[in-house]
């Protein structure tokens, strides 16, 4: 009998770290930068590190320049490596432009992309900026497909640092609370910067 109850009660104390762990990674309360400010954004970015979708996507030798034109529209020119049909691997460049669904809520974008090869898809994504200090490094994400319970079934976020050698250990592990905030921690893989593209 004792050890009857003690195993129903471990089950339900499961059964409530699941609901708990699993209500926590529901994208839509995952925070993003406040005041997001896409002016102090722009300019150059590497991949340090990233999460893949499903499907093709940059590999390695990941770089992002970010612009404003004069009417606040932000775009970027992406660069990074691919592997094409399992063995043509080839420097990608994508373009995408950025519009901002609420005004109150400037670090959750929609990005609209264009690869500039035929071999390349096009498309478009949430894009959200789940943090950034803009002098050192910024942490993107963006879920492709949701759960019935919202949390992200297909997804990708990558790490840029203004600094293709790294960031420092302090940043490092504020990079790894946030990742871990978003539900995708040790998930991430180092990203390549050869120079290659």
């Amino acid at each position: 009998m004792g050890y009857t109850a003690t195993l129903a009660r471990l089950l339900v104390l499961l059964a409530c770290l699941a609901q708990t762990t699993s209500a926590s990674c529901v994208v839509d309360s995952f925070p993003v930068k406040q005041d997001f400010d896409t002016r102090r954004y722009s300019g150059m970015w590497y991949g340090l590190q990233k999460r893949d979708p499903e499907g093709l996507f940059l590999q390695d030798n990941i770089s992002a320049n970010y612009t404003i034109d004069d009417d606040g529209v932000m775009t970027a020119h992406t660069k990074g490596r691919v592997t094409l049909f399992g063995f043509w691997v080839v420097c990608a460049d994508m373009a995408a432009q950025y519009t901002v669904p609420d005004p109150s809520t400037p670090g959750k974008m929609f990005m609209t992309y264009q690869g500039l090869a035929s071999y390349l898809s096009s498309g478009g994504d949430n894009y959200w900026i789940i943090d950034t200090d803009y002098d050192n490094y910024a942490i993107t994400y963006a879920c492709r497909v949701l759960k019935e319970d919202g949390t992200c079934d297909d997804g990708y976020a990558v790490v840029f640092s203004r600094n293709p050698r790294g960031l420092p250990p302090a940043i490092q592990r504020l990079i790894r609370r946030k990742q871990e905030e978003i539900c995708w921690l040790g998930q991430f893989q180092p990203v390549l910067q050869s120079g290659a593209c």
